[in-house]
């Protein structure tokens, strides 16, 4: 085995400072959150670019869901990459923000609880409110910008996709730049971090990098040159925008087909596919292989991701359905 030195004198901190780091420099970090059963710290790692020149502030987060785990090299190699000499403003990244579901294993917090559904948190809540709460008040709050990074969950596969809100002209901007198959116009929803975020005016997207428990190289490209696009956009770095392969489809918004019956299910169409409406989408059988039910698209849209779990009880998710105007 090869083992390399590694730089061990990391800082825990109790408060972001934009000073711990130098102009110039990129410094790793560990914010203290909380303390568990044993009264030890629980801390998320931080990397933080300074670039010599000011600029705006850009936040990265992965794993906010603890099995969500594209966007933790995205933001390693963004960091492996960037030239701070050249750069105008500070990146964060936070490759892990849930860090007790990570550790797990898991999508949820240890009690249960999706924290991207109870942003900003409460100071007096339980223990994901408390977490989410000093999560976003030590650091979220010294963000300009919010690129937040996410998959599918478990059982299910998505395309490279974008949440945004799409009325407003500065997220408009950012989704578009991320050259992503496809983008769901989003009004930012109560309790997302994407949400609280955008309550303080922090302009914010969710990015949907992928497949939950793997890495996949496609995709984490995909998520570097988006960033790269938006550090070129805020003149954080003087470079050139990646134009997109081909045209980002936009969706007005979307919503999942449901089985409302249980059985196993057999999908006939691919993510990105376009359906019309009465497009045969899958099938549901007994055990004893007989047809149970044909499901069909109730309207013209693309698929924006889909199960692939067979085994399905009633009310188990088949697609994610992109609906374009």
């Amino acid at each position: 085995m090869h083992h390399t030195t590694m730089n061990h004198n990391i800082k825990t901190v109790q408060e972001f400072n934009i000073e711990d780091t130098p102009k110039g420099s990129i410094k790793y970090h560990w914010l203290e959150i909380i303390s568990d059963g044993f009264g030890s710290p629980v801390s998320i790692p931080l990397i933080v670019a300074r670039g010599l020149q000011d600029g705006p502030v850009l936040g990265l987060t992965a794993a906010v869901h603890g099995n969500e785990l594209n966007g933790i090299p995205v933001i390693q190699r963004l960091f492996q990459e960037i030239d701070v000499q050249e750069l105008s403003g500070t990146i964060i990244g936070v490759p892990v923000v849930n860090v007790p579901a990570y550790i797990r294993k898991s999508r949820r917090f240890n009690d249960g609880v999706d924290i991207n559904h109870i942003m900003p948190g409460k100071e007096d809540g339980n223990i994901s409110e408390i977490y989410a709460h000093r999560f976003f008040k030590r650091l979220v709050v010294h963000f300009d910008y919010l690129l937040d990074l996410h998959t599918a969950s478990a059982g299910r596969i998505n395309s490279y996709y974008v949440r945004a809100d799409m009325e407003h002209e500065t997220t408009r901007k950012l989704a578009l730049l991320q050259n992503a198959d496809i983008i769901v116009h989003n009004p930012p929803s109560d309790g997302t971090l994407r949400g609280a975020a955008d309550a303080i005016n922090i302009p914010a997207i969710t990015l949907e990098v992928g497949n939950p428990n793997t890495f996949q190289k496609k995709l984490i490209r995909s998520g570097i040159e988006g960033i790269h696009n938006v550090l070129c956009h805020l003149q954080m770095i003087g470079d050139d925008i990646i134009a997109p392969a081909k045209e980002t489809v936009i969706c007005q918004y979307s919503y999942w087909i449901y089985t409302d019956r249980g059985g196993l299910m057999n999908l006939s169409v691919a993510l990105l596919d376009s359906l019309d409406e009465g497009s045969h989408i899958g099938t549901i059988r007994n055990i004893f292989g007989e047809v149970l039910t044909d499901y069909i698209a109730p309207e013209a849209g693309i698929v924006i991701g889909k199960s692939v779990s067979p085994v399905n009880q009633s009310g188990g998710r088949i697609l994610h359905l992109g609906i374009v105007r």
